[in-house]
């Protein structure tokens, strides 16, 4: 865990109890709206207001995860759908995925409890 989480105990990527990587799991709460406009995604969290309009390839990991896909999963649809390597497509979405935990937008997902 990096030092930056210390001193923050709520903080969503401490709850995941390892560094974030293709075998984390994620879900998106329900006090998350999202809006299709037109290609783009328009996310809302109700419970901080907070909000982020997602583009292209953001768009299409929002998608992917609200069909409730593994990061893998996440990963090699990513990989077969756009000209990226899979190295560079794995640290682009754990990236992604790490500020939208750390806005709120997803949360840590375990088996036990889904």
């Amino acid at each position: 865990m990096s030092d930056e989480l210390e001193g923050v105990p709520n903080h969503p990527l401490r709850a995941m109890n390892q560094p974030l990587s293709l075998t984390s799991l994620v879900r998106i709460p329900k006090s998350i709206a999202s809006h299709d406009l037109q290609g783009e995604i328009l996310v809302l969290n109700s419970t901080t207001g907070a909000c982020v309009n997602l583009v292209q390839v953001g768009a299409r990991i929002w998608q992917l995860l609200q069909e409730d896909h593994s990061l893998q999963r996440v990963l090699d649809a990513l990989v077969q759908e756009y000209d990226v390597t899979e190295a560079q497509c794995e640290q682009d979405l754990l990236g992604f995925v790490a500020r939208m935990l750390e806005q709120g937008f997803v949360e840590p997902r375990t088996v036990e409890t889904d």
